[in-house]
């Protein structure tokens, strides 16, 4: 998938745990979370930068995932202690593996086990650059975070 669809991905999957926090009184968290998850969702695509990684090779697999969450988790317990730690460890692991969700419908797919396997996974469903399919992934991730929003309100 191109941008819009990895993050509207992102913002799909973010929205119950942003629900959540908004439901239990910090709607900041709620957004910074869903900010972080958004702008970090596009690392995997780096890979396209440098010769030296294949497209949808290391950056798109679990462990690249959990390195990302290991890294936000030491950025946040940096900044904020043992609950910042854990709240980035899991936004950031979301935000990588939204990227893979995006990725694996399109018939290139992804690799999720690398470098214990090398096997393909892949829904065939879409082309990455159809454009109809990257805006759809983006309203969904548009509603999805805005109902979880206002959802979490009326919880809260």
């Amino acid at each position: 998938m191109y941008q819009p669809g990895h993050c509207g991905v992102a913002l799909a999957l973010y929205a119950p745990i942003g629900c959540g926090l908004v439901a239990t009184g910090s709607p900041t968290y709620a957004l910074l979370g869903g900010v972080i998850t958004v702008v970090l969702t596009m690392i995997p695509d780096l890979d396209t930068r440098t010769p030296r990684l294949e497209h949808r090779g290391p950056t798109h697999s679990i462990a690249f995932a959990g390195t990302v969450g290991m890294l936000t988790a030491l950025a946040g317990g940096l900044l904020g202690g043992v609950q910042a730690a854990e709240f980035g460890l899991l936004v950031g692991t979301l935000a990588i593996v939204s990227h893979l969700l995006a990725d694996v419908i399109t018939p290139m797919g992804v690799r999720p086990f690398w470098p214990l396997s090398e096997r393909n996974f892949t829904l065939d469903i879409v082309p990455a650059k159809d454009l109809r399919a990257n805006v759809l992934l983006f309203v969904l991730g548009l509603v999805s975070a805005g109902g979880a929003w206002t959802l979490g309100h009326l919880l809260g």
